[in-house]
């Protein structure tokens, strides 16, 4: 459960709940101030915080600035905060990765980091957090989780002007208007810079360009950095959706522990937007799983959902799976992560459970004999099964092996559910010569199994 911002449709709304709320009387507003700390308070952190927060954005909504008493401000950012259940619809679409913390464990332990996708009311999908332990030997073990949730807070993040060209390439408007822009801009800019660049610009031209004006702001606000306070550990933290694009949902983000040409590690995932209509593939970046940074990917490449990082430069570039086409399998590359070229196709539809579409479970396992990638197929009754493909490890463009016969499939007593006939992942975990496997199970809960590396891969078929 977390607390968010909630707005009704329309400023006159707003305006008049607002009226309402200054014209309470002094006893019955600190009546309710001290009602609310006590029923909501240990529900969500820093509570009073965050409630001073949502009123400060719904003044600012309106145009107003009126000095409110602690007590009537906490009331108004009540009245437009509602509590959500991230994950009342479903649970599903896990994805491993080492976790920041291995303290505490005994030989022959690892701790994982699992992200989820919670699903709440309306369908709208956050990025949540579980942790496990693996070892000694065949086992695994969920850890408690923390509860309560936190959204962390919000802020803009930067651009670079040359990110920003290609998504607007990527919209056909890179056009006069769209170049005397970006040359008002320094390589490095946020909000603020981008309104400095079209004030310089007369009035007249911004009027006849005003779509132009519209998706300039609408991209540049489209980039954000979240960050959660130290008190919070990593199940309680939530991503929940920030900018725009993502307005009804942050959709089965693939995480990697990303190493780069310089030997720094990171966090990084690549995860769907959905704003209700369009889909945008999104990157997620953070050193510790504590402050993350997002922003929108570009290029031919960057067009559909499932995309997947490879998680180190293969020839001083990096890599990624792809369906830009909707259910082929491919390879791109990009030069810094951000805008990625036409995708080069490895693997299509070819066996009968496969028969609609076929797409990744996760980034690639780097093994000695190449990128194991786990992989699912779409058959007939839209059931979803899990397979595996081999990839070169020089060029893995290259399709070295795969296997014939589904991986995982879903099994009578898990077909039923909030997505039924659905087993997938977006992530395994390799560790001591076993992979382990987190899915979802009909979008309704999580399962983890565990295989043979080398088993796996000698079954595969040239």
């Amino acid at each position: 459960m977390i607390a968010r911002l909630f707005l009704p449709a329309g400023e006159s709304r707003v305006a008049q709940i607002l009226d309402r709320v200054l014209g309470l009387a002094e006893a019955e507003v600190e009546r309710l101030a001290t009602e609310l700390t006590a029923e909501f308070g240990n529900r969500h952190p820093d509570y009073e915080r965050l409630l001073g927060r949502h009123a400060e954005a719904v003044l600012a909504q309106i145009g107003a600035r009126a000095g409110l008493t602690p007590a009537r401000r906490l009331v108004l950012g009540a009245a437009f905060t509602a509590e959500y259940a991230t994950e009342a619809a479903a649970l599903c679409n896990p994805s491993a990765m080492t976790h920041p913390d291995q303290s505490g464990l005994a030989p022959g332990q690892v701790r994982v980091a699992v992200s989820v996708r919670g699903i709440g009311e309306g369908h709208i999908s956050s990025i949540g957090f579980v942790s496990a332990v693996i070892g000694p030997g065949p086992s695994w073990s969920f850890e408690p989780r923390g509860l309560p949730l936190s959204a962390g807070v919000a802020a803009p993040a930067r651009w670079r002007r040359e990110h920003l060209r290609s998504l607007l390439d990527d919209q056909g408007i890179i056009d006069e208007l769209g170049e005397t822009i970006l040359g008002g801009l320094p390589d490095l800019f946020g909000g603020a810079d981008l309104e400095r660049a079209l004030a310089e610009i007369g009035p007249s031209v911004l009027d006849r360009s005003a779509p132009t004006v519209v998706l300039l702001r609408l991209l540049v606000s489209s980039a954000y950095m979240v960050e959660f306070g130290d008190e919070t550990g990593l199940t309680q933290r939530v991503l929940m959706p920030s900018a725009t694009e993502e307005a009804h949902g942050m959709e089965d983000a693939r995480f990697t522990r990303f190493t780069d040409a310089a030997g720094r590690i990171e966090y990084r995932a690549t995860y769907t937007a959905y704003d209700g209509r369009r889909i945008a593939p999104r990157l997620l970046i953070s050193a510790d799983l504590r402050t993350f940074r997002t922003h929108r990917l570009a290029g031919d490449a960057a067009r559909n959902k499932g995309m997947a990082l490879f998680p180190r430069l293969v020839g001083g570039r990096h890599l990624a799976l792809c369906r830009s086409d909707g259910e082929n399998t491919g390879v791109s590359s990009s030069a810094d992560g951000m805008v990625w070229n036409e995708p080069v196709i490895v693997q299509g539809p070819r066996e009968s459970w496969e028969l609609m579409q076929i797409g990744n479970c996760g980034p690639p396992i780097e093994t000695e004999r190449g990128w194991l990638v786990l992989t699912h197929g779409v058959g007939p009754m839209r059931v979803y099964r899990m397979g595996a493909i081999l990839l070169d490890l020089d060029d893995p463009t290259r399709l070295l092996a795969r296997l014939e016969r589904p991986l995982l499939a879903p099994v009578p007593a898990d077909r039923n559910g909030y997505v039924p006939n659905v087993v997938y992942s977006c992530g395994a975990f390799p560790y001591e010569g076993r992979l382990w496997l987190p899915f979802g199970i009909a979008d309704t809960r999580i399962g983890v199994a565990w295989l043979s590396i080398d088993e796996t891969l000698d079954a595969m078929v040239p």
